[in-house]
Parts: structure tokens; sequence; C-alpha cells
């Protein structure tokens, strides 16, 4: 078939349990090539067929039913050849054992929805709409007069010609670029862009989610339906959209209070199942190295070891700053991160900041082994793969910009690590819900966002279920290092306390 999941929805809507969904085009189309922005069936059937569906006169019942014949037909020869392909590139398994599975469970989650308290999303976005005025005053302040901060070309102005800031990069079009990265390179320095990035995430939070998640509440379930998207991301991460979870921020006070509007159904409780440190969890199994191994296998906090490491502390010398910059160097290795990137995070020299990734690949030479080896490949091969087969296409790694081709370099060192991750919580998700149907559980799996899982449970379920959660997300996968998987329980998504039973 072709894009099964609406057809899975209606067939369990009905009370019909669907079984043996064998092959999905669309999500083989995206296996094959992650990196398009979407695979119509018109666009599989001429790449891999070499044909073209029928269009004309689908009007009508029986022009309708010839082209859902036409339909029908081409995904049974799009099997054929694009399972061929599939297993030529070693990456049955991503297909067959992973995507194909999780439809259903998307679809499941799909119908479930989320709650949302309403009555509190109204009151919060009165409160951002009054902090929203009290920072646009204080932009005022700083720049000296009233502009619209929403209008680049006047921001630009402002910035660049009145207060006389240092000029970043420029747009295309040769006008002053404001855009975050900017403004953050220039925030430590001077409080006007702190404040106006700060304006920017409140009126971001107040019209995507406080004013828009309550017209999203379904009518008839009181509840929040988001759609879960398989084919967006290249590195084969889940996306959402109405609304995008991905987007709503952790670390900002303001972004936790958008998640404290999503609450459990009541008699229930939200219970949140969370991968810790898996990327570098991932790391340290691919790169072999022998002191990160060791790290988690005696499940030291992994950002303590590494301070202990780069600034040659005992234990108990590792104060909350050390921790900080080591943990922005364990990131900053991770998502390939430039010297200048990292001084910028840490509040450095560029040369200082050279010399903590030096220090760092001192101290753990298998992960300078293992990142030498993963650009040497997808320079090679143009392409990078996860330790289930999932590839990430590479086209601009050898691109004569330099810019555009160390994007492309950052992308071949995270890309294998974020993407196995993605295949470890998907494979998690699919047992996780098989043993919920098949033991009787009423609760449900509602969210999916990066390495966190959410259900809505009864509350006498939550034990048994924190139990069964920790069980198959850490037991997915067989590793070097231990899964570690932190579960925690509460009335709402933002104020949960840790489950240790």
């Amino acid at each position: 078939g072709y894009y099964l999941k609406p057809l899975q929805a209606s067939l369990i809507r009905a009370g019909i349990q669907p079984k043996g969904w064998a092959f999905d085009a669309m999500l083989a189309g995206y296996v094959l090539q992650s990196g398009r922005s979407s695979y119509p069936l018109p666009d599989l059937v001429q790449d891999y067929l070499g044909e073209r569906l029928p269009t004309e006169d689908t009007t009508g019942e029986s022009g309708l039913a010839a082209y859902t014949c036409a339909e029908a037909a081409a995904c049974l020869r799009l099997e054929q050849v694009m399972s061929q392909q599939v297993a030529a590139m070693s990456c049955a398994d991503v297909l067959y054992r992973i995507e194909v599975p999780l439809s259903e469970v998307l679809a499941r989650m799909e119908l479930a929805g989320v709650a949302v308290d309403v009555a509190y999303l109204h009151q919060l976005s009165d409160v951002l709409e009054a902090l929203l005025r009290a920072k646009e005053s204080e932009v005022y302040t700083l720049a000296g007069e009233p502009f619209n901060i929403a209008s680049p070309k006047q921001l630009g102005q402002i910035l660049f010609e009145k207060l006389k800031l240092p000029v970043g990069k420029k747009t295309r079009t040769g006008a002053y670029s404001t855009d975050a990265e900017v403004l953050e390179q220039l925030a430590a320095e001077y409080p006007i862009c702190r404040s106006i990035l700060e304006y920017r995430e409140l009126s971001k939070l107040k019209s995507t989610y406080a004013d828009v998640l309550p017209r999203l509440v379904h009518p008839s379930t009181g509840r929040i339906h988001t759609s879960f998207n398989q084919t967006v991301a290249a590195t084969g991460r889940l996306s959402s959209s109405e609304p995008n979870l991905q987007n709503i921020p952790i670390r900002s006070e303001a972004g936790r209070q958008i998640r404290r509007a999503f609450v459990a159904a009541p008699g229930n409780r939200l219970l949140s199942a969370d991968y810790s440190q898996i990327e570098l969890r991932l790391l340290a199994h691919v790169s072999g190295d022998e002191r990160l191994l060791q790290a988690f296998a005696d499940d030291r906090d992994i950002h303590a070891a590494t301070a202990m490491l780069l600034f040659g502390v005992p234990e108990e010398g590792v104060t909350p700053e050390l921790r900080r910059k080591a943990k922005t160097v364990n990131f900053a290795v991770l998502y390939g991160m430039s010297d200048y990137g990292l001084s910028l995070e840490l509040g450095m020299s560029v040369g200082e900041a050279h010399a903590f990734i030096e220090n760092y690949f001192r101290q753990l030479p298998g992960v300078r082994r293992y990142l030498e080896e993963t650009l040497a490949f997808a320079r090679q091969h143009g392409y990078v793969t996860t330790l289930y087969g999932r590839r990430r296409y590479l086209p601009e790694i050898h691109h004569a910009n330099r810019n555009v081709r160390q994007a492309a370099e950052r992308a071949a060192i995270n890309s294998p690590l974020q993407g196995t991750a993605a295949d470890i919580i998907k494979l998690a998700m699919i047992d996780l819900d098989r043993r919920l149907r098949q033991e009787g559980y009423r609760a449900r799996m509602v969210l999916q966002v990066h390495d966190e899982l959410v259900l809505d449970a009864p509350a006498e379920e939550v034990p048994a279920l924190a139990e069964l959660a920790r069980e198959c997300m850490s037991g997915v996968a067989r590793l070097r290092v231990p899964l570690k998987v932190d579960v925690e329980v509460g009335d709402n998504w933002a104020e949960m306390e840790k489950f240790m039973g």
C-alpha cells in the first residue's frame, strides 16, 4: 500500500485490529531517499517504475475507481522494485522491522490523543501577553525609541545603524541579518539582543501554543490529536504537526509553562520514560573508547567524569561550573561544533576552545578515531548509517562553499548517533505497544518527543507500567553500555517527580 496510517486508524476506530501490513511505498521511499521533502505516489511511480499514474478523468465513481485500481496496481509493482533496492542497501531492518510496524503504533497514538487544560491555556495567554508588553517596553527603552520588533529591516537599522553594534552576517539581499545566531553572539555583551531573543520566545509560545492549542481540541474527544510524521526528518527522528511538539522549549521557564497544559485524563497520571544521555552512550558504544565505556558501566555522572578528565581534578573537586563546561564540550563533540561555536558557548577565546577540544580527544582517543573514520566514510561514500542500517545521504560533503561543507560534516558526525537513538526508541515503542495490548493495560502512549515517551495511565497501573516501560526501553538494544531510562510521574507534563519504584 501507500501511506497506510490513515487506513490503519480507520480500521482501529471501527474496532478492527489490522494485521499483516507488509509494505508501505511511502515509507520505502523515505528509507531509500531520506533527504527528500516528500514522497508523493506519482513521483515514486515515475522514479522507480519509469511510468506515470493516469491522471485523466478521475471524476465520478467510475473515474475514481479506475484511478484507485491504478494506484493499487502501482503499489504492488513498487513493492517488487523497491524491496529489492532496500535489500541491496542493507536497509531491510529499517523498513520491515521499524518503519512499517511503527505506522500502526502511531495510528493508535494519534487516535488516543492527549488531554489539555484549556482554561489554563487561556490564563497563560493573558500572562504571556503581559510579559510581551513588558519585554517590548524594555526593548524600546534600550533602543531609545519604539519600532516594529518583528520587522528585520527596522531591527537591523536600530541595532547596526543607530546603536552601532558589530555587524554579523548579511542576508542574500545584502540586508542586516537579525536571526537567532547573530543575536545570540551579541547577547552576552548587549542586553538589547538578549531582550529581543526573550521577546521572540514569548511571542512564539503565545502565538504557536497558548493561543492555538485550545483550537486544536477535538470537539468529540476533548483531546488534541497531533499527527506524527515518519518521513520528514532525514535523521530518522519522528516529527509532529498540529501541534509541533518537538519545538516546545524544555529549558526555559516559559516553555515549561506550555508543557504544564498537557495533562492526564481524570483519574489518570502521566508517565514519562526518557532515555538518559542516549547519544553519549551510543558514542561510547560505537567508538569503543575505554574511559567512556567504563564511566557508563560504573553508572557515573558522565559530565562530571568528563570534567575530571578535562580539568585534572578529583570527583569532589568538580564544581557546577566545571561540570557545565564539560557538558558543553561533550555535546560540542556530539554535534561537531567548531572551535568558534564552542568559544561562544563557553565565553572564551577560539584558541582556548580549541585547546579544550584537543584535550578532550587526548583523554578520549577512541572518540577522535571514531569521528575521523566516520568523516572519511562519509566523504568516500556520500552517506552515513545508523547501527540498524538507516542511511543519511550527504550530497554537500564535498561542496565548494566551506559553510555548506562543514554543515554536512557536522551532520555526518551526529546523524549516526541521533539516527540510532531514533531507531532504538521506535523499536521500544513497537514493543511497548504490543505488551500494553497483550497484557490488558488501559494505559496508552500519547506523546513521543526526541528521547522521551509519555503515557496516560490509570493511577493504579503506574507502578507496573513504570517497570514495563523501563524493561521495553532498556532491553530493546544490546550495547556495550547499559541503556538507562528515567521514569517520572505527574498530573501534567511539566510537574513530574521521579518514580523510583
